[in-house]
């Protein structure tokens, strides 16, 4: 039998009381109230790196859901996303508590400047010795838009110009701005770094003009491992152009074709289609025996907040689905022709017409695996066979879902090859992940060296 690649794996979370579990927090042995802990997430932290995880992956918003009822109040009523705190002032903490396990910031282009930006990155990446990522956003809150000065939410095209801006700015800091030379910490001669290697930028643009130079000098990755989430056609062509990891919403049934457009689109923009990995979500609920795992997953899922499912949806679907009668069937709701034109796909996904909205609800927002061990071991192989890198692992309830995983599920994953056994060599998560600890040439972010190149240093050199 032919040997497996390994399969990636990153845990899904944000720093929140509930993120995608709906009100799971308040299940007999859940601990998410322990949010404002440190301890809570450094115990956290130290079981990914103890199950070999490659990344902790902490997703972000800006502003409560107030799609649902026009409001923000079964936001914050529910706990769904809010209140939610800064991951950025987290992760130094859980890097410094552990010593191999990646981290992944996510921060939209809107709510900082990129030099601004770039400078907190070098940082982040100094202190982690190489262990960020950064999962480029472009927001879909009108919230967010409000609460940046920006009187709403920039339209779809104007974000996505602004977000090529915004990365082409931050690559000529962290990629072109200092030589790889220019830091010589020579002691007797008393000189840092040379001058002559530090460079302007010179950017100009629409939406930023910085002239450099980066003012923190270059760190292990120079530039953090790059996420992106793909949805759109202009979505998917940005993720193609930038990202590292693709990841996104798709059946497993149905993934090839996924995953065949998000390598073409890396391809298109002229990196290798094997330069970018692609990221799945899964979930599960785990049991010693199906029957079991079986009642778990009904407690769970009847515990959950249906005003939380609701307040949820209603942001992601653009769509305010308190207009809907939760005991009206999902053909009535179709039949009426109500609804966004994401809540009608969506409900047309559901297995029976004849359910209910609410039962419907339910259903989507908990599709996990249900099983034992060798249960979720299966589905696992399964979706590396349909041709993913690597897999979002969601969360029911914390930390029982990533315990029950280290403990009961990696054994299996490890022993068919499918899971690593233990970290690599490099320092870096880019060189763990990738197998170098920079980018490769072929990314753009490398290639802004050429457009420094010639811009003339801050000063005439050493002499």
């Amino acid at each position: 039998m032919a040997e497996r690649p390994r399969l990636l794996f990153s845990a899904f979370n944000e720093y929140v009381l509930s993120h995608h579990d709906h009100g799971s927090w308040s299940l007999p042995g859940a601990r998410q109230l322990e949010l404002n802990d440190v301890d809570y997430w450094v115990g956290l932290a130290k079981t990914l790196e103890r199950g070999k995880f490659d990344f902790f992956f902490f997703a972000d918003v800006l502003a409560p859901y107030d799609r649902y009822q026009g409001s923000r109040d079964a936001a914050i009523r529910t706990g769904m996303q809010t209140p939610v705190n800064d991951p950025g002032e987290l992760i130094p903490i859980l890097a410094y508590a552990t010593e191999h396990l990646g981290f992944v910031l996510t921060q939209n282009i809107l709510q900082e400047h990129p030099y601004a930006f770039a400078r907190k990155i070098t940082t982040l990446d100094h202190l982690s010795r190489g262990r960020i990522a950064w999962n480029i956003v472009t927001s879909f809150l009108g919230g967010a838009g409000r609460n940046l000065g920006l009187g709403g939410l920039p339209s779809h095209e104007d974000r996505y110009a602004r977000a090529e801006e915004f990365v082409e700015v931050a690559y000529r800091l962290w990629e072109a701005s200092w030589e790889d030379d220019a830091v010589v910490r020579d002691i007797e001669r008393g000189v840092y770094a040379d001058p002559a290697k530090v460079h302007d930028i010179a950017f100009s643009g629409e939406y930023y003009d910085v002239l450099g130079p980066h003012i923190s000098e270059p760190s292990p990755q120079r530039t953090p491992v790059l996420f992106n989430a793909a949805a759109s056609d202009v979505g998917i062509a940005f993720a193609g152009r930038h990202a590292e990891v693709l990841f996104t919403s798709f059946e497993r049934l149905s993934a090839a074709e996924s995953i065949r457009k998000l390598r073409a689109s890396a391809a298109a923009s002229g990196r290798r289609a094997e330069d970018v990995k692609i990221f799945a979500g899964f979930g599960f609920v785990l049991g010693s025996t199906e029957a079991e795992a079986r009642r778990k997953y009904e407690a769970y899922v009847a515990n959950q907040h249906i005003e939380s499912i609701l307040v949820k949806h209603s942001a992601f679907w653009d769509d305010d689905l308190s207009r809907f009668d939760l005991g009206d069937s999902v053909q009535k709701l179709l039949e009426s022709g109500e609804g966004s034109p994401t809540t009608r796909i969506v409900l047309g996904l559901a297995p029976d017409l004849s359910w209910s909205f609410e039962r419907f609800l339910r259903w989507f927002a908990n599709r996990q695996v249900v099983g034992t061990p060798e249960q979720i071991a299966d589905e696992i192989e399964a979706w590396q066979d349909a041709g993913v890198d690597g897999l979002n692992i969601t969360y029911t309830t914390l930390p029982e879902t990533y315990e029950g995983f280290v403990d009961h599920v990696r054994p299996l994953l490890v022993e068919r090859g499918i899971q690593q056994r233990d970290y690599g060599e490099s320092p870096t998560v880019r060189g763990k992940v990738f197998g170098q600890p920079q980018l490769p040439d072929s990314h753009p972010a490398r290639r802004s060296r050429d457009r420094v190149r010639g811009i003339p240093a801050i000063s005439g050199g050493l002499r």
